[in-house]
């Protein structure tokens, strides 16, 4: 599809044109901002109300640490978490355009598919992983309402039962048919649908275990009788693991940013969203792991099994389908809406949006995610160089647009590969970028994944952001006060075609 040429407005005018192999609708600057405060903030509460988060912060407690404590820790780690949130969404609301695309200006319009695979392979195995989990829950909770069931559970079919395809080929299709309607029906369906529901039956779960316990549980004992020194240890571990934990959305969080209405709105959103929801959460978490020994006399760390042992049919049929929602919420902030762009990114001629995530959501399927996850090795491995990889690339990213550009950016120059565009550099990639991601990311992925260096690990990923920030702050040779010649960056509010020059980031 042929796209027109575009005018850069700047001390001197000079036409550009849109090439069809880097531009699409999907990856132009936003044209119809419709994110207020509340849909960032539901954005919050749907990656953040998961599964995994519970275990996360109830097993800090059982390790041994005060709840008190495991509130400080996450409390802590969250805050700056909210920090990289509100750098990194400054670039997207401004811009308009998604990671990928802003991607270039650091790795170059074609070296910027390099951190888009990146974070599409990451992204892709954890979509299957997350919908195989839900799918689980809908194999207990169907087997459950219909006794009838339980003897497909039992054959195997390339690792799955009959009735465990069954859920998984649901859980999956009913995924795919919200994402291929676009980023509108993802904020309508994370506004109402996932976060509200999560923190309904939380409330119930701990103001219920609360009463039979008699409210008798202390914020201020913990369970075992660690040593102080190791309880600072494992709150810090707790800090550095939440941070790594959140690096993913942190690298593309402009995906979200770029649809909101103002700057107000997403850092409202981050700091209702993040620091304050996140933090009270991982305390009913606590709460609720502490009145679970309280009642049943043993620690139960997953939310689903306390609400099956409430004597209660429908308590446990709403339960289980709220954790099933929650996880289809928390898999699509996290692991849909990237890998999307990532792909589209490669290809922008022949794939938009809703086909990238068409492809994402096939391939979810072939890596067979349920051998992934069962295996511990590739699990631990995985986890732990998420951030490691991830990290350089945004330090590469924030340390670009806020030192070096000072927030200039030539959003036109950003879908065209002429010699003389700001981002094409040396045939479309950018040295300086690969020279500072190579290095980090060697230190800190070893850091991370080699068992001998198990202490630092939750923290490799701070060495990660030092090393490429420092290098390519330094190779790119000067702080720049103010635009270069051709330099803007577009007010996208309304249009995708850039209207002037605005001033460097505040």
């Amino acid at each position: 599809m042929a796209t027109p040429a575009r005018t850069t407005q700047a001390a001197t005018t000079r036409p550009v044109r849109y090439a069809p192999h880097l531009y699409n609708d999907d990856l132009a600057p936003v044209r119809k901002r419709t994110w207020g405060t509340y849909s960032i903030f539901a954005l919050w509460m749907a990656d953040t109300h998961a599964i995994s988060n519970y275990t996360f912060a109830a097993g800090l407690f059982v390790l041994g640490l005060a709840a008190w404590q495991v509130f400080l820790a996450l409390l802590v780690g969250i805050t700056i978490v909210y920090i990289g949130m509100n750098l990194m969404g400054h670039a997207g609301h401004r811009t308009g355009v998604p990671f990928p695309v802003l991607a270039r200006v650091s790795f170059g319009v074609y070296g910027a598919n390099i951190p888009a695979l990146i974070r599409a392979i990451i992204a892709i195995a954890w979509y299957g992983i997350q919908t195989w989990l839900a799918s689980v829950a809908l194999v207990v909770l169907a087997v459950q309402v219909f006794p009838g069931l339980s003897p497909h559970t039992t054959n195997d079919v390339l690792g799955l039962s009959t009735l465990g395809w069954a859920a998984f080929g649901f859980m999956w299709l009913v995924q795919l048919l919200i994402l291929s309607r676009g980023m509108e029906t993802i904020r309508k369906v994370q506004d109402w649908a996932t976060g509200p529901l999560v923190w309904i039956i939380m409330l119930f779960l701990a103001g219920w275990l609360l009463i039979k316990a008699g409210f008798d549980i202390s914020l201020t004992d913990s369970l075992t009788d660690l040593p102080a020194s190791e309880q600072w240890r494992q709150s810090i571990a707790a800090v550095g693991l939440t941070i790594a934990t959140f690096m993913t959305l942190i690298l593309n969080y402009g995906d979200f940013a770029r649809f909101t209405k103002s700057h107000r709105a997403y850092r409202r959103g981050n700091l209702l969203g993040l620091p304050l929801n996140f933090s009270l959460f991982a305390l009913a978490s606590v709460l609720t792991t502490a009145g679970a020994i309280a009642v049943f006399g043993e620690a139960i760390t997953e939310p689903v099994e306390i609400v099956a042992r409430i004597d209660n049919p429908w308590v446990t049929l709403v339960g289980a389908i709220t954790f099933i929602v929650a996880t289809v919420g928390i898999n699509i902030v996290a692991n849909f809406v990237s890998p999307a762009y990532d792909l589209a990114n490669l290809a922008p001629k022949y794939l938009n949006f809703k086909r990238g995530g068409l492809i994402s959501a096939v391939l979810a399927v072939l890596v067979m995610p349920w051998e992934l996850y069962s295996n511990p090795v590739v699990v631990n491995y995985f986890l732990g160089g998420l951030a490691a990889f991830l990290a350089p690339l945004v330090a590469i990213l924030l340390v670009d647009y806020y030192l070096v550009r000072r927030g200039h950016i030539v959003v036109d120059d950003l879908f065209t590969d002429e010699t003389s565009a700001a981002y094409y550099y040396r045939r479309g990639f950018n040295p300086i970028a690969l020279q500072a991601f190579l290095p980090a990311a060697v230190v800190s992925g070893v850091l991370a994944l080699v068992p001998a260096f198990s202490a630092v690990a939750p923290f490799s990923w701070v060495l990660g952001v030092g090393i490429a920030g420092g290098i390519y702050y330094w190779r790119s040779g000067r702080v720049r006060t103010g635009p270069l010649p051709n330099e803007v960056i577009a007010c996208a509010s309304s249009s995708s075609t850039p209207t002037g020059s605005t001033p460097a980031p505040s």
